[in-house]
């Protein structure tokens, strides 16, 4: 690998770093943007059934809120329960836009490292070519700075595609998550709303 390195050129290591910085972002996103994390399964069930039981405590709403993005969205209804029906749509809305933007988080990175990831191995190309001509004298070329040349050109463009294709494959694969996500939070805030002011009974 560290030989590959040497034959690719200086013009690798940015390339290697935001090979880094997309795996890290990749497995951060794995870990955060799990189901059982972000719409934790029973949690509505669970909020109505407590609300029943002892209405919506200043100490509940808070736990609530702590307990998942979808936990912030329905505290945010909760903490307005006894105002009207759009109010308490208003407040969730508000709520699902802010707890939108923390799931999207990093996105707009990996989305940057995917398309830059070409052009920065086309750089490493056009570096390499350079180097081929420059290997090119009138009174012969120089073999060594040929191969060089050559090796630059090739890997960087392979290393490029190799960081490129994951990381648009994962981006695309959060963004179609977040999406799931926020339509799900909605559908559930929207039932929460529903029973609480007895338009629905569970």
């Amino acid at each position: 690998m560290f030989s590959i390195i040497q034959a690719a050129g200086w013009p690798i290591w940015p390339l290697l770093l935001a090979s880094i910085v997309a795996v890290a972002l990749i497995i951060e996103r794995l870990v955060a943007l799990r189901h059982s994390k972000v719409v934790p399964p029973g949690l509505l069930q669970r909020v109505v059934t407590e609300f029943r039981k002892s209405g919506a405590s200043v100490e509940m709403v808070a736990n609530l809120e702590a307990h998942s993005p979808l936990g912030r969205v329905l505290g945010a209804g909760l903490r307005n329960v006894g105002s009207s029906r759009e109010i308490m749509k208003e407040a969730i809305e508000e709520a699902g836009s802010v707890v939108s933007h923390d799931l999207e988080r990093y996105l707009t990175t990996l989305g940057t490292i995917a398309s830059i990831s070409p052009l920065m191995g086309l750089f490493g190309t056009v570096v390499g070519m350079i180097e081929i001509f420059a290997s090119q004298t009138p009174g012969g070329g120089n073999p060594v700075q040929l191969a060089h040349g050559i090796s630059v050109a090739l890997y960087n463009t392979g290393f490029g595609l190799l960081i490129a294709i994951p990381s648009m494959i994962f981006w695309r694969h959060f963004r179609a998550l977040v999406d799931g996500f926020v339509i799900e939070m909605q559908r559930q805030a929207v039932r929460m709303v529903e029973v609480l002011h007895g338009e629905r009974k569970s």
